[in-house]
């Protein structure tokens, strides 16, 4: 076929159902799972939907990716949210983004927290430090660092926290004393507001529902429980664990690079590269009891909490109870297991470590020359959630499109 896809995920998905409403239907999906959606995928857990791979929503601020998913599932299938999440730390809970909500603290809290900021080194002018630790205290000041931003990294990503770098955390908020001062004494929030000030979920559904009618439109172009091994750059073709072969003009991998088993034709030194990446497994659980909040998540720092998050299911998803707790799976306390539904994701997060950045860009612009794309959290190895992903694979699909 003229062009290959490996993994249907949003990524995947996004980009064959743009060629085939383009009129290109020379194509094909390889997926490993006997169904489509990736970390996206939803399963019936006591009566109602259960989101395999954690949270995840619809952020209602990309107008053309939100217009581009409604033509499979119609905005009228899916309820609006303002975000409501929420934060546990000094045994009180409150609003998140932390920084912006200091005020909702008891007062002696507010106050070391407010030192602690007015002397962080990014307001009095310091240097930035290069590495991760370093930087949090720079940019948030202690109280935070210690209180928040280092125990939950350490429980979603890895104990030790040096290994990443600091390139990715330029998007967190300006911790500005000034502002910081103003929500305490007028007691409500300044400062920017996190992604998915505003989502999307469906009625009636798990947010699985909207991939598996993006698969069923492309119905003949998939196949599934095909788990990819080989990929051979001399000849573009793929080699599946059943010994189909595949070959295309084109590849697109949304896939983990790490995946492949084999890789023949690419430098040593670009394969020792792929070695080097890292990436957290997450284990979601279920559980019966209802939550008594309005939010639909809260953060755990709380190192003798197994669990970094918890997802309140009966506040996004109707008509359901329960919720569902995210853990990393070194974590994981097997003495404590329970019967609850339980999914481990193998694949959950792309570590941003110090050396990815380069290896990454090595990586995708050989591969790129050779027609072989990466695309999406794990063809790129970025955190990006759905849908910035599904922007991305549009942009891509637009492209080929373009120069056909």
């Amino acid at each position: 076929m003229k062009y290959l896809i490996l993994g249907a995920g949003p990524a995947g998905l996004t980009v064959a159902n743009k060629l085939k409403r383009a009129g290109k239907t020379d194509f094909l999906v390889l997926e490993r799972e006997a169904v489509a959606g990736g970390l996206c995928r939803s399963m019936d857990v006591d009566g109602a939907p259960f989101d395999i791979g954690g949270g995840h929503f619809l952020d209602v601020s990309r107008s053309e990716v939100n217009k581009f998913l409604f033509q499979f599932m119609p905005e009228e299938e899916w309820d609006k949210y303002d975000r409501d999440s929420r934060i546990v730390v000094n045994g009180k809970m409150i609003n998140h983004p932390i920084e912006a909500n200091i005020w909702q603290m008891k007062m002696e809290d507010q106050i070391k927290y407010l030192k602690s900021i007015a002397v962080a080194g990014c307001n009095l002018g310091t240097e930035k430090p290069q590495d991760f630790v370093a930087w949090v205290y720079w940019k948030l000041g202690s109280e935070i660092a210690e209180d928040y931003m280092i125990p939950y990294n350490q429980k979603l990503f890895n104990k030790e926290l040096n290994q990443l770098g600091t390139y990715w955390l330029e998007k967190l908020p300006n911790v500005s004393f000034e502002e910081t001062l103003l929500s305490c004494l007028e007691k409500k929030a300044y400062g920017t507001q996190p992604g998915h000030t505003q989502f999307y979920y469906p009625k009636k559904y798990g947010y699985g529902e909207l991939w598996l009618r993006m698969a069923e439109a492309i119905k003949p172009h998939i196949e599934y429980n095909k788990s990819v091994k080989c990929i051979d750059f001399k000849t573009k073709t793929v080699t599946v664990t059943d010994g189909s072969k595949y070959q295309a003009e084109v590849i697109i991998t949304t896939i983990p690079w790490m995946e492949f088993s084999e890789i023949i034709g690419m430098p040593d030194e670009i394969k020792a590269g792929i070695k080097e990446l890292k990436f957290s497994s997450i284990q979601t659980e279920y559980f019966p009891n209802n939550l008594n909040t309005p939010c639909q998540w809260i953060y755990y720092p709380d190192p003798a909490l197994s669990y970094h998050r918890i997802l309140v299911r009966h506040n996004f998803c109707p008509n359901s109870k329960g919720y569902w707790t995210e853990t990393n799976s070194q974590r994981i306390n097997m003495e404590a297991s329970s019967d609850n539904f339980k999914y481990m994701n193998q694949y959950a997060y792309p570590l941003n470590t110090i050396k990815k950045p380069e290896i990454m860009k090595k990586l995708l612009t050989w591969c790129k020359k050779r027609k072989v794309v990466g695309l999406g959290r794990w063809g790129e190895h970025q955190h990006y959630n759905s849908d910035v992903t599904v922007d991305l694979a549009m942009k891509l699909a637009e492209i080929i499109i373009e120069d056909e």
